[in-house]
């Protein structure tokens, strides 16, 4: 009963979804204690999950990234559903809901400010932005990102890169698969093209001025045009020293400078 109750939610918010261009998306969900159901936009992805100790039904949202839902989700709504007690009627119920929240005018307006203002900010990215989208393949740059923020006034782009960032990425090339390089450069290619300036001298003359040249012939058709274009020009700075930053370091929690 419990699938089909939660079928019958996610059948009518799809219904409200799919005329604005979203996707139903598979799941593999290897957790046992939750039903989860994916719709995917351009800028913003929704998701119905049913908590089945909690016997709860939630409709939520987040903002889509090049690397997918960012996961930063927000509730839109939150109904009972007991499988013991509850019928059909109870699911269609709670299924026109859901459909209403993501389906309403002021739903569609959302959706479309969010993807307005990502148009905006692309070409604005910082290098910031690329290490913690380069933590989906190297999870432990999460802690050494959150060090560097709260240590440091100004996050030390180049010094960071070179220290945390270039390691990891020879290591991938080296030993990973071919699907894990191929998603790291899926995800500097698209860096590089939404990326700001320094962003993308970090990505060339950082990144992949420190790749051993014999990997070249593995990552170079992998990468988009723009990206294969800033590579070849960067080669000209291999070998030569990039300057790291000068940034003094902060006292934890305080903001000061020490």
């Amino acid at each position: 009963m419990m699938k089909k109750a939660f079928d019958l939610v996610c059948d009518r918010v799809y219904t409200a979804l799919e005329p604005q261009g979203f996707i139903k998306q598979k799941v593999d969900n290897s957790n046992k204690d939750e039903l989860v159901s994916l719709y995917t936009g351009e800028a913003v992805a929704y998701s119905v999950i049913y908590y089945i100790e909690k016997m709860h039904m939630v409709m939520r949202m987040c903002t889509m990234t090049d690397d997918g839902p960012d996961n930063e989700w927000k509730t839109l709504g939150t109904w009972m559903f007991d499988p013991a007690v509850d019928t059909e009627k109870e699911a269609i119920s709670i299924g026109n809901d859901f459909a209403d929240a993501v389906g309403s005018a002021v739903a569609v307006k959302r959706v479309k400010q969010t993807k307005k203002k990502k148009s905006k900010d692309e070409g604005s990215n910082d290098p910031v932005f690329l290490c913690k989208r380069l933590v989906k393949l190297f999870p432990n740059l999460k802690e050494q990102i959150k060090n560097e923020e709260d240590y440091h006034a100004k996050f030390r782009s180049v010094t960071f890169v070179k220290q945390y960032v270039v390691p990891k990425v020879n290591d991938l090339l080296l030993r990973g698969t071919k699907d894990e390089i191929e998603k790291l450069v899926e995800i500097l290619s698209a860096q590089y093209l939404n990326g700001d300036l320094d962003t993308r001298s970090i990505i060339t003359i950082v990144i992949l001025n420190s790749v051993d040249p014999k990997h070249y012939d593995v990552i170079t058709p992998m990468m988009s045009d723009d990206l294969k274009k800033g590579f070849k020009a960067g080669l000209k700075y291999r070998g030569k020293k990039v300057r790291p930053e000068k940034v003094k370091a902060v006292s934890r929690g305080t903001g000061e400078h020490l």
